[in-house]
């Protein structure tokens, strides 16, 4: 096994911190408020319905004289938002007298935050944390460049005085999705920290923030609050708040840890340090040994070598409370820890980079551990670090700022952009990473920001998204393993082949690569767009595929073109995964995921085939064309 995929395997195995869920069947976690929020069983969003454009309207209807009239064209405005009652889902409807704040009757000083969150067109809302510091939520799609009052964005406040004055934070990307979808945030703040005189030592700070998971912050400081907080102060511990005046907003699937402070201490410190081109952490012996000392803190810069270096720490913690910790060791060269003598992490090598990850049960009492660290590699830069935490404090560093400074890449990013023109790449891709590995995909890219996965295998579009085109650094790096990582919020389709012929409509369409008279002919380049058109033949029929962004750059528009009519008993699947029709030919996928609309007027038909509900066309040979929005 290589070290890199070694790295990313401890990684990913730790399970960082457990969060508690808060049941949606009553408000009892919240202050009282003026009755806008309230407690629903599912809400259902109009996404071509602008919340500004309906209280436009309202106010142009407005009948004086019968109380009858009053109600007939109060009921004839079109609502962007309707639910239905039970538990589960909070939801805010605003008006002008009722446009409270809901605010939580807990406090919190860090914090982990995961929640799902809904908006009509135009709306806007906010999460304050401690009541202080505000992350936008706002119906941002079709916003290119995002600002600090976009969805993810840190917003400004309106301050005059020098030190009190907060500009906002845009988010890295704009990684919304449309009005009426459902969107995830996670979320991990760090308090601001004060002395005991009560002065601030250090800001409040977002290690990070993800928005569709797409990490859109990371490690952002917020020198103050921002705009319209619960107090014009900044506090060590504060409620959650939930902005309520400014338009209708959904949330479901609340989580929330809060979290301590770590009680981790380091009561003693070693180190000898020895030279020498050590390629082995067993070579490191009394004979290179050339000094040693007592340390405060993980420093290997103090040894003053840049190179051709070991350096071995001995020391011990005192631990407060008996729990799983998780010890986190960057470093350059290779390196090895042992806690109370049984070994946790290594790496027996001179010249890698990297950051391992383990985790031990530990009493409450005192533990030893010894951290070995060599290096023999001129080209890399001498770095060692150590941080412990549990599943319910944050990480504490014991090594110097200098000796581990943050954000250190173990590998440097190969990232492909389109220039002028779309760019293609040739790729393994992993269906929504649940371990389905695609061999025949491609990546295409385009320079407006509207990209694509296309199975050649299948004949079929099975995902997409928007922002940056994609990371080759799995691919690229040293042997690399075939595939690329899109740099978007990619909406996964489904892996089906899509054209098929059926015996009846109880017939499941051919898994990937399993239909007989389905052949991939590659694809040719339109001229015009410089887009591919993808095509393949099945049963005697030539069938092309065209994939181009809508007129804004915001979605796809997908067409599907045959050489032959008169097909009989052919269809054509366009999503798989909990389908339901609304208004205006559009069809809400996967739990309100995604929409398709289709624009060639063909009529939809809804299945029910292995367990899973479908979303198909009748294909008799006119040309098939549809739009998917995310």
């Amino acid at each position: 096994m290589k070290i890199e995929k070694l790295v990313v395997l401890l990684f990913l195995g730790v399970q960082v911190f457990a969060q508690e869920p808060l049941k949606l069947d009553n408000l009892n976690a919240f202050e009282q408020q003026a009755g806008n929020w309230q407690i629903v069983g599912d809400v259902s969003v109009n996404p071509n319905i602008d919340i500004h454009d309906m209280h436009n309207d309202a106010e142009k209807v407005k009948p004086k004289k019968k109380r009858q009239r009053r109600k007939k064209a109060k009921a004839s405005i079109p609502q962007p938002i309707t639910f239905k009652p039970g538990t589960g889902m909070l939801l805010n409807m605003n008006d002008k007298e009722r446009h409270d704040a809901l605010i939580t009757n807990w406090e919190h000083g860090d914090l982990l935050l995961d929640l799902e969150v809904m908006l009509p067109k135009g709306s806007n809302s906010g999460i304050y944390f401690q009541g202080r510091y505000e992350l936008q939520l706002k119906d941002s799609w079709g916003v290119k460049i995002p600002l600090g009052s976009d969805m993810g964005g840190f917003h400004n406040n309106w301050e005059k005085e020098e030190d009190k004055i907060f500009r906002g934070i845009p988010p890295t990307s704009n990684a919304s999705k449309a009005p009426g979808l459902w969107q995830t945030l996670k979320v991990h703040f760090q308090a601001p920290r004060f002395n005991e005189q009560g002065e601030k030592i250090a800001n409040a700070k977002f290690i990070y923030v993800d928005l569709n998971g797409i990490r859109i912050h990371s490690h952002v400081e917020v020198p103050t609050y921002t705009g319209g907080p619960l107090e014009k102060n900044e506090v060590a511990r504060g409620p959650l708040l939930i902005q309520g005046n400014h338009g209708p907003v959904a949330i479901r699937n609340f989580k929330y840890q809060l979290l301590k402070a770590s009680s981790v201490k380091l009561t003693s410190l070693t180190y000898t340090m020895y030279e020498g081109a050590f390629k082995g952490l067993d070579e490191l012996n009394d004979h290179a040994k050339v000094v040693t000392g007592e340390a405060k803190n993980i420093d290997v810069l103090s040894i003053g070598k840049e190179d051709e270096y070991g350096i071995i720490y001995k020391g011990t913690f005192n631990i407060d409370e008996e729990d799983d910790y998780t010890f986190s060791v960057g470093y350059t060269g290779g390196t090895k820890l042992m806690v109370d003598n049984k070994k946790l992490i290594e790496n027996n090598a001179s010249g890698d980079q990297g950051l391992l990850k383990g985790s031990v049960k530990l009493s409450k009492g005192t533990h030893s551990f010894t951290l070995f660290n060599i290096k023999s590699a001129a080209w890399r830069a001498p770095r060692l670090g150590l941080s412990v935490k549990s599943k319910s404090t944050n990480s504490k560093n014991f090594h110097t700022y200098d000796s581990y400074p943050p954000y250190i890449n173990a590998i440097s990013p190969i990232f492909v952009q389109p220039d002028s023109k779309p760019r293609m790449l040739r790729a393994f891709v992993d269906f929504n990473g649940n371990g389905k590995r695609l061999s025949h995909t491609i990546g295409v890219g385009t320079p407006e920001g509207v990209n694509y996965i296309y199975n050649l295998g299948s004949g079929n579009l099975v995902g997409v998204w928007r922002g940056e085109f994609v990371d080759a650094t799995p691919m690229w790096h040293q042997r690399g393993n075939g595939s690329f990582k899109p740099k978007g919020a990619v909406q996964w389709l489904f892996i089906n082949q899509p054209i098929a012929q059926l015996l009846n409509l109880d017939t499941p369409f051919p898994e990937t690569g399993s239909a007989p008279d389905f052949i991939s002919r590659g694809y040719t380049i339109d001229k015009t767009t410089w887009l591919p058109v993808f095509k393949y033949r099945y049963k005697q029929v030539d069938i092309e595929n065209r994939i181009t962004p809508d007129s804004d750059n915001n979605y796809v528009v997908q067409e599907i073109r045959f050489s032959q009519s008169g097909l009989t008993n052919w269809y054509c699947k366009l999503a798989s995964g909990n389908v339901k029709k609304l208004s205006d030919g559009l069809y809400l996928i996967k739990q309100r995921q995604y929409y398709i609309k289709v624009l060639s007027g063909q009529a939809p038909i809804v299945r029910e085939v292995n367990g899973e509900t479908e979303l198909i066309i009748p294909v008799d040979g006119s040309n098939i064309k549809y739009e998917i929005i995310w």
